[in-house]
């Protein structure tokens, strides 16, 4: 069977955006909010209340997002209705940040400013930021307003812990921006929180392998599709852990990190992990040869050529105990991709294996796009055409969704 995902590469673009901000000190990273909706090609209105206005300016608010702000409910400059219209308008409806002020109002359904009027009157879906101080944020009433949020439907994107304004450090901090934006294209291409509850380990870009203490055996790998999958595995309410390969890339804070080098500390982290995990999809390129006898000392060019001697690194996925698990390899091929891509889906008694080519442009190694086939142990083949590499991850946590109920 054959399945087929339609999605724009870039799922942002064309999509309207309306913006609520309201009165906290991270209103000023609004600012850099709209200008990255605006860079992938979405349209975007802003409606504030007056308290974000002790932060930020209509005028810079209006130069960045190219319209008019709505200020008041009465507000000269907005026609009519403008909130039935912007409500119409509207892909989706972004409040961030949102005090807990606006919190409460919005969960007791009060409509007292152009932000809480609009999350009554929109028919698209809402993403909903709180931010405060630790001990506001963490009191039980704020909990429960936050909730009960959820319980109606918003998408609630939890505050981080961190330094905050106040200068102490703790849970209030407003996520950062591209977290904030992975959570729209999220919802966006209409996922939910349906992954709460499972508990997921990925590994994540390539293994060193060393040949003396300067010089290494590496690959191209730059950890971005099994980066992807933990995040989009997070924002769907997975507990995830990550273990990853050297990569210059961030992942969010809550997602438990464990860095490694080489393929026998990767096999060791593996080990020690999984058991907590009942998922485990292994998105890393690990290295299948290690030097014999890595030198202690810098090797010396003193030949005109060099040998050196490799042995096989153990096979991780052959070697762990997946009883009880549901476990996903990778097979990055070049030739008789799809008989190779099977016979390794076989062969590691897999549950799923997730084919990319190395010959189709847009795909593989070091780029943010990619085009898979995922083959399910019971013979089901999902062609996944050319999106994002975030997309790429949501279609494949939808295959394990699918096939581990």
């Amino acid at each position: 069977m054959s399945q087929q995902n339609n999605f724009a590469i870039d799922s942002l673009k064309g999509k309207k955006i309306l913006l609520g901000i309201t009165g906290g000190i991270a209103a000023y990273k609004s600012c850099l909010l709209i200008r990255e909706f605006i860079r992938r090609g979405a349209e975007v209105r802003v409606v504030v209340t007056q308290s974000a206005l002790k932060f930020v300016t209509p005028l810079t608010l209006e130069t960045l997002s190219q319209g008019n702000v709505i200020t008041d409910i009465f507000d000269e400059k907005a026609e009519g209705t403008w909130h039935i219209h912007l409500a119409q308008w509207a892909d989706i409806y972004i409040i961030a940040p949102a005090t807990l002020n606006t919190v409460a109002k919005i969960a007791h359904g009060f409509s007292d400013n152009p932000v809480t009027t609009l999350a009554l009157a929109r028919r698209c879906p809402m993403v909903v930021c709180p931010a405060a101080d630790e001990d506001m944020y963490n009191k039980p009433v704020s909990q429960e307003n936050i909730e009960k949020l959820r319980k109606a439907g918003a998408f609630v994107l939890d505050a981080e812990s961190g330094f905050l304004a106040s200068g102490l450090h703790g849970a209030g901090r407003l996520p950062e921006i591209d977290k904030i934006i992975d959570a729209v294209e999220t919802v966006l291409n209409g996922y939910t929180r349906d992954m709460i509850g499972k508990k997921i380990l990925v590994t994540a870009g390539p293994t060193f392998e060393d040949i003396d203490p300067v010089r290494y055996i590496g690959n191209r790998s730059s950890g971005k599709m099994g980066y992807w999958i933990a995040k989009a595995a997070f924002l769907r309410g997975a507990e995830v852990s990550l273990i990853s390969g050297h990569s210059v890339l961030n992942i969010y804070p809550e997602i438990k990190k464990t860095e490694i080098r080489s393929a026998a500390e990767m096999l060791e982290s593996v080990i020690k992990l999984l058991p907590e995990n009942e998922i485990l999809i292994m998105a890393s390129a690990v290295a299948d040869y290690t030097p014999e006898s890595p030198a202690k000392q810098k090797i010396k060019k003193n030949d005109a050529s060099f040998n050196l001697s490799l042995i096989k690194t153990t096979d991780i996925l052959k070697t762990v105990s997946k009883e009880g698990k549901f476990v996903v390899g990778f097979a990055l091929e070049s030739e008789n991709e799809t008989d190779n891509a099977i016979k390794k889906l076989k062969e590691k008694q897999l549950d799923m294996i997730v084919l990319n080519s190395a010959t189709v442009a847009g795909t593989g190694f070091e780029v943010d796009t990619n085009e898979v086939n995922i083959f399910v142990k019971d013979g089901e083949n999902i062609k996944v055409p050319l999106l994002s590499k975030f997309l790429i991850a949501h279609a494949i946590l939808d295959a394990v969704k699918n096939n581990n109920a």
